[in-house]
């Protein structure tokens, strides 16, 4: 290896490898991480420094317990926007007209009266609320389906005649 730059020890060649150069032909500056890790590594060898295996798994648990606990707010922080943002602010109603008027009923067909109830459940079905609002919902599609059965009737009977 002509030309090839040969490193005496392997501290060196870590001073090489941290070091920031602006331009080849410069001298090389001084490493731009100030910590002798070799020192670190010497002394940890050297028996001076002793770390029982317990002490050391202490330490991990109190820091991982941290962190978990630093997620596990975070996660319900999130939780509380995500279903702050789905949840609606005011109650909604169980009042027939009002449902019906959701639905579009006045205006629906016979042939659309399936898709009107599967839209109004994919909203307001007592298994995909929160569990606080489930025995509205509950009563939500008790009426909506009631509504819907009685136009489907209506509309029957209308075509039969």
């Amino acid at each position: 290896m002509t030309g090839a730059k040969t490193t005496s020890d392997f501290g060196s060649l870590l001073d090489d490898l941290f070091v920031t150069r602006e331009k080849p032909e410069e001298a090389p500056a001084k490493p731009s991480i100030p910590f002798d890790y070799l020192a670190v590594v010497d002394e940890l060898h050297s028996g001076r420094i002793r770390v029982s295996g317990d002490a050391a798994a202490a330490g991990y648990r109190e820091v991982d317990a941290d962190a978990e606990a630093a997620a596990h707010e975070a996660l319900k922080e999130d939780v509380l926007e995500a279903v702050a943002a789905i949840e609606p602010e005011v109650p909604l109603s169980v009042d027939p007209k009002v449902i019906a008027a959701e639905l579009g009923l006045a205006s629906a067909r016979l042939t659309e009266l399936g898709r009107l109830r599967r839209n109004f459940a994919m909203k307001n079905h007592p298994d995909r609320v929160a569990p606080h609002l489930r025995s509205q919902a509950l009563a939500r599609m008790q009426v909506a389906n009631g509504l819907i059965d009685e136009a489907k009737r209506r509309a029957e009977r209308a075509s039969a005649r």
